[in-house]
């Protein structure tokens, strides 16, 4: 990957989480402007805790099948982009979320 298509990918992701990061800092501030109460701050920081922990666990599992995907297709000497290689990539990344579904439901 050249320069020409690296630098402007990387700059639209650091953008888009700089402002998914100003988002959520601003909905922090409107709900302590609202004055909850000490039980509904720690529910909601519980809440996002756990949904923090439960996006890692899904990035981990997804990426773990994604590797067992490429894995496959090193196995198997696929040398080009054949549907065949598209094919275990999405099987891969797909067996991932649904084994982060099952292990969510169960947690």
């Amino acid at each position: 990957m050249d320069h020409q298509t690296l630098v402007p990918v990387t700059l639209f992701l650091c953008i888009t989480y700089a402002v998914k990061l100003l988002i959520d800092a601003r909905v922090r501030v409107l709900l302590l402007r609202s004055a909850p109460s000490d039980m509904e701050i720690g529910n909601l920081l519980r809440l996002e805790e756990q949904r923090t922990r439960q996006a890692s666990l899904r990035t981990g599992i997804t990426l773990v099948t994604i590797a067992l995907g490429f894995g496959l297709i090193e196995l198997f000497s696929i040398r080009e982009i054949t549907p065949g290689a598209i094919a275990m990539l999405a099987a891969a990344t797909g067996l991932g979320n649904l084994a982060f579904y099952f292990l969510a439901r169960r947690l």
